[in-house]
């Protein structure tokens, strides 16, 4: 392995891991994908898209910055936002650098209250850098206000306002982030992106699918696990096929409705769009085959959280 890492170190290279907090839907993935500059965290309008810390690895000539993405920050309501929680508290202890994404179109409320407290614990030792996102949904006149609020919200190392979506300063968070990291040759070989094994990137992406278009309280109640993923033995060298079974799970025969759709619609739909991403991250086509399937509350039941991946012990 020692021979995929760069050997042409400039002086005073940085490597380091950075994390990104904030409340649900705040463009943590979204910006954690313009700064790789590949998808590799899904996004989604709706909250709680997150739950599992996708690392991010950033290539450059002076550093190398290791983003973890986090689920939101909440208070928690159920036994899988519990482990959630305790999940970015274990991440935050482990990292050189914090960034509390604010969004600029958003007034400053409890929930960010309770997130910047929680950091004020931690900024002795570890750098906290707000990040003011989603510039590009407002005018000048209310990202200074956002700016002045961010201020006066807590004694933050920097303050950065950036739009992941137009790229606008995202080059600048890379460098100011980069700045608090510690001198280290590099951590991962160059060119890779993301530690993620390939199975949760493709669970994650059918995830992110099904989560368009669908009511409110779907998102809470899916779960998405892999069940197989190989190559199909009987295809030509130069023209490869994966065969990928992917079991959708959500606690209420209702919900299970909602993500077939009528006449099975829904789940094509969903098949279709995660498909397209999915042979992007393999670099190969895939058969896709989806199954929905009903666990009754798994959010509340340790074992059926274990099963489906959420045990974080």
């Amino acid at each position: 392995m020692t021979d995929l890492f760069r050997t042409d170190l400039p002086e005073g290279y940085r490597a380091g891991f950075a994390c990104l907090v904030g409340r649900p839907n705040t463009g943590k993935s979204t910006l954690t994908n313009a700064l790789v500059g590949s998808k590799i965290a899904i996004t989604s309008a709706k909250p709680q898209t997150t739950r599992h810390t996708i690392r991010g690895i950033v290539h450059r000539d002076d550093h190398q910055l290791v983003l973890v993405d986090t689920p939101g920050l909440h208070r928690p309501r159920t036994l899988l936002g519990a482990r959630l929680n305790d999940l970015v508290a274990a991440t935050l202890s482990e990292v050189d650098v914090i960034g509390f994404c604010l969004p600029a179109n958003e007034r400053i409320g409890p929930g960010d209250r309770y997130i910047a407290e929680q950091l004020q614990m931690v900024s002795e030792r570890t750098p906290v850098v707000a990040l003011v996102t989603k510039t590009d949904l407002v005018d000048r006149e209310r990202l200074t206000e956002a700016l002045i609020a961010v201020e006066q919200l807590g004694d933050f190392a920097d303050i950065v306002p950036v739009s992941a979506r137009d790229g606008f300063q995202v080059d600048t968070v890379d460098a100011v982030l980069s700045k608090h990291l510690p001198e280290s040759p590099p951590l991962y070989p160059d060119g890779e992106i993301t530690d993620e094994p390939e199975t949760v990137l493709v669970a994650e992406l059918v995830r992110e699918a099904a989560l368009e278009g669908v009511r409110d309280e779907l998102p809470h109640s899916l779960a998405v696990q892999v069940e197989e993923m190989r190559p199909r033995e009987d295809r030509p060298e130069d023209k490869p096929l994966w065969d990928v079974h992917v079991n959708l799970f959500v606690e209420r025969p209702s919900q299970k409705a909602i993500v077939i759709g009528r006449k099975g619609a829904r789940l094509k739909e969903i098949g279709t769009t995660a498909r397209k991403n999915i042979e992007a991250i393999l670099g190969t086509p895939i058969y896709l085959d989806l199954h929905v399937k009903v666990a009754k509350d798994w959010q509340r039941d340790p074992k059926q959280l274990g099963r489906l991946g959420f045990d974080f012990s």
